[in-house]
């Protein structure tokens, strides 16, 4: 089984991921990281030197190339709903499973919002982004995990195995 992780920056995707990977002895892949291999920047130096657009182009390259196997865990970036060739390639390798968290907690959790190379953030503020990528996650979702306030990585890795029955 190969599950993909999409929601927000700060809804807990590479911090789930890979404990969840860890716990299964299944491959973990951040797509983050594969951008950053891939381009040799960082994700906020490709947004300030080429734009959104070049990294929303980046991290649909680096995700349409992927050699998946089964038995792996992906956390995506919270832009990757934007590219459709993307979000489809995964859905047709992968159960995406979306982790769905309050806009508040996102708030909190973000301390580095200005330096994570999050899409669109200038244009619509964090809001904005939130409002307009809810209903993209829930389009492409086959599975929607509630991660409250409290929640912690391993209850949010509980959640997932109950749902995915692993």
């Amino acid at each position: 089984m190969i599950i993909t992780l999409i929601g927000m920056p700060g809804a807990g995707k590479s911090s789930a991921g890979h404990k969840l990977a860890s716990m299964l002895g299944y491959q973990f892949i951040d797509t983050d990281k594969l951008v950053i291999d891939d381009s040799g920047k960082g994700l906020q130096d490709i947004v300030n030197d080429l734009g959104d657009v070049a990294l929303l182009k980046a991290e649909e390259q680096s995700i349409v190339t992927m050699n998946l196997k089964d038995n792996s865990i992906i956390a995506t970036g919270g832009s990757v709903v934007y590219s459709e060739k993307a979000m489809n390639f995964l859905k047709g390798h992968s159960v995406i499973v979306y982790l769905e968290v309050p806009f508040g907690t996102i708030v909190t959790r973000l301390s580095n919002l200005t330096t994570r190379g999050v899409v669109g953030l200038k244009e619509k503020g964090l809001h904005g982004l939130y409002e307009e990528r809810t209903g993209l996650y829930l389009s492409f979702a086959d599975h929607i995990i509630e991660v409250g306030r409290k929640d912690k990585v391993m209850d949010v890795v509980n959640k997932i195995r109950k749902e995915l029955m692993l």
